[in-house]
């Protein structure tokens, strides 16, 4: 019973790719040899050309391939997808180039022309999956490509399944049943699509077409197992299962043999070998080129902060946890006025005689829309995050990432659920956390965010990071 929907999605992805790739390299040759005056490199006729891009051009699909741009891991995140179909261009360009470089006879009539096909061809690919990705969700709207699934289990993991599944129209899934004695209060589910067991629900269900089968939940009777199991690998139906301890199987994961045993290696983060000197040489080249931008801005701020109180630092250097709970010294521009420098919420309220003050700030979220030990300077520095400018130096010693969790100060440690996870990798300047709302959000969700990065980081997700955090500074959501 298997769906072959995804399948069909893929082979329509191959082919629409390759027209795309193709009419991005003939656009750019019309570019060049038609409407461009200037003398070629080479003649090269059309014709040839062509023929040259129909055979070559399947190569660069492979590439793609490779990247996983056909699985549905891939095409089902849009993130992931873009990112994938960067790198992809740019591998394929790099093959054609080293291709027209070996070869005795040229197939580029100039050099612009691989330079336009790279940037045309990005743009046409995108496009067509766009395009695609909504056709697709318009063909669910009609019942078109919809994988049916059947849950087992009685655990929480169900009911959010059910709950992220119940739009078909968007997710491509349908929900045809649950198994479980305790799930009959699920919203969503006809009463009648509840079963007590697999057995019943085969029964019950035969007349519909299982495309997935999710198990929720591991029976501590083998046999009830592997009822599930066989039926799905018999019937030609895709398996999942959902661990029980969903803590365990987070972050990254390594399924190898140990002495000649299979067994399954987790590791706290994703952020692992080679993935730690990636990340620190991008801290090294970004933050280099940020602190040559933000050089004259840091120039004019601690001009300013000196010249509102000469008698008062300029940095403020509150000492935080780093990686593995390593402490050091933060940098930043001073915000407080000088009287509750280095001084805790409760000190600083209880010195100006306003406790009221002290509950409020805690009932908010650690936040005042006016906090009154707040500078004027130092409002406007924070209102647009000037005040972490000076935490560049930070990156570059190495202290702190670019990307990464929020940085902790010791009072903060017990507050934070799996702390020693957190810990596992070095704070950042912006996170997560600090896209999604900053102090906007709940304390608990914030920690939410930063437990996630530690434990699914990618390269990719530190750069789409760093870039929506300028919008988020721009438009200062979130600031205090």
């Amino acid at each position: 019973m298997k769906n072959n929907a995804s399948l069909l999605y893929s082979f329509f992805l191959v082919v629409g790719d390759f027209l795309a790739l193709l009419a991005a390299f003939v656009f750019a040759y019309i570019l060049r040899v038609s409407l461009d005056p200037r003398p070629l490199m080479s003649q090269v006729h059309f014709s040839t050309y062509l023929g040259v891009f129909l055979i070559l051009l399947p190569f660069w699909l492979i590439i793609f391939a490779m990247l996983g741009l056909y699985t549905n891991r891939v095409f089902e995140n849009r993130f992931s997808e873009f990112g994938r179909l960067l790198v992809g261009c740019f591998i394929g360009i790099l093959f054609l180039i080293g291709y027209d470089f070996i070869t005795q006879r040229g197939i580029f009539p100039a050099r612009l022309v691989p330079i336009y096909g790279l940037i045309i061809g990005f743009l046409f690919v995108l496009l067509f999956r766009t395009i695609a990705r909504a056709l697709r969700r318009a063909l669910f709207s009609f019942g078109v490509g919809i994988n049916n699934v059947l849950i087992v289990g009685d655990t929480s993991v169900t009911v959010e399944l059910v709950e992220s599944l119940k739009n078909s129209k968007v997710t491509g899934y349908r929900v045809v049943g649950i198994v479980g004695k305790n799930q009959r209060h699920i919203d969503g589910i006809n009463s009648n699509r509840h079963f007590a067991s697999f057995e019943e629900a085969v029964k019950g269900l035969r007349h519909e077409q299982l495309h997935s089968i999710i198990q929720t939940e591991l029976y501590s009777r083998p046999d009830q197992n592997d009822e599930i199991l066989t039926y799905a690998q018999e019937n030609h139906v895709a398996y999942r299962f959902v661990p029980g301890n969903s803590e365990l199987f987070v972050g990254n994961i390594d399924v190898d043999l140990f002495h000649s045993m299979p067994v399954i290696a987790v590791h706290q983060t994703a952020l692992v070998g080679w993935g730690r000197i990636v990340k620190r040489l991008f801290d090294l080249g970004i933050g280099l080129i940020f602190l040559l931008i933000a050089a004259i801005p840091m120039f004019i701020i601690a001009f300013l902060l000196k010249l509102s109180d000469p008698r008062d630092k300029i940095l403020y250097k509150p000492k935080r946890l780093g990686r593995f709970g390593n402490t050091f010294v933060c940098y930043k521009f001073r915000s407080m006025k000088r009287a509750y420098n280095h001084m805790s919420p409760e000190e600083g309220f209880a010195k100006m005689g306003r406790p009221d003050l002290l509950k409020e700030y805690r009932a908010n979220g650690d936040k005042l829309d006016k906090d009154p030990r707040v500078s004027r300077i130092g409002r406007f520095i924070r209102k647009y995050s000037l005040d972490e400018l000076p935490q560049l130096f930070n990156v570059l010693k190495g202290d702190i990432s670019l990307v990464g969790p929020r940085a902790l100060d010791h009072f903060e440690l017990d507050k934070y659920a799996k702390k020693n996870l957190i810990l596992s990798v070095k704070t950042g300047l912006t996170g997560l956390a600090q896209i999604s709302g900053r102090s906007d959000i709940p304390f608990e969700e914030r920690r939410k965010l930063d437990l996630f990065y530690v434990q699914n980081w990618s390269f990719w997700s530190d750069i789409v990071i760093l870039l929506k955090t300028f919008s988020v500074v721009l438009f200062h959501k979130g600031s205090r």
